[in-house]
């Protein structure tokens, strides 16, 4: 996927991105809980699958930030028009694969293009990844915990890949929430980015309800 290279020089985060990267481990990160009462209303009401609806709204939040398709290629940062999910899909004999997909379709495009494609990685082996990784968002989810905290492997030299994940929803009373935790290399984003990224993800949850959910009859 094309890319377009940033001006370094008058790059308004020049000074932070060589300052970290300079570091082995360059990553920031924070666990928070979303409030997604309203969807898995709707999820109920309509039918839909909760991991296929919250990964759309998780992958249009991340978008929506230009730091979060920002990567570092050749010691210099560039930044991506689009970044796709490389997500896990759980598999029958308890390993996981990868699966690419494009979450900034319209709803009723992206939902059985989603289906198609985390069926066939279920039937994957190994851990094959798409030729274009610089371009994805490491996309994961622990349906089994609701964790407060999550350590994430990371490679060495460090990558500029964001990575999101999140855990087992619960219900507290009336309301649900959910663990979503994002790690970002610091290079190219910190807590404000962050911040807008669950903003964002706020807005796209309503968004997906108002709008997606009323056109999809499942």
């Amino acid at each position: 996927m094309d890319y377009r290279e940033i001006d370094l020089e008058n790059f308004s985060r020049k000074d932070h991105f060589l300052y970290f990267s300079s570091m082995q481990n360059p990553y920031a990160g924070f666990t928070v809980k979303v409030d997604i009462t309203d969807l898995t209303e709707a999820r109920k009401k309509e039918g839909l699958g909760l991991d296929h609806s919250f990964l759309y709204c998780v992958v249009r939040a991340a978008n929506s930030v230009p730091e979060l398709r920002q990567r570092i290629v050749g010691g210099r940062p560039v930044e991506f028009e689009r970044c796709d999910p490389s997500t896990t899909v759980m598999r029958e004999n308890g390993t996981y694969g990868y699966c690419r997909i494009n979450c900034c379709l319209p709803f009723e495009e992206y939902l059985p293009q989603a289906s198609e494609l985390l069926e066939a990685a279920k039937h994957s082996e190994g851990l094959v990844e798409d030729d274009d990784i610089l371009s994805c968002l490491f996309v994961s989810s622990i349906p089994w915990i609701h964790y407060t905290d999550v350590f994430q492997p990371t490679p060495t030299p460090p990558d500029s890949n964001p990575r999101i994940c999140w855990g087992k929803y619960l219900q507290t009373g009336d309301r649900v929430t959910i663990p979503v935790t994002i790690l970002v290399n610091h290079a190219l984003a910190d807590g404000l980015h962050m911040g807008r990224f669950y903003e964002a993800l706020e807005r796209e949850l309503k968004l997906f309800i108002d709008i997606a959910v009323p056109q999809k009859n499942l």
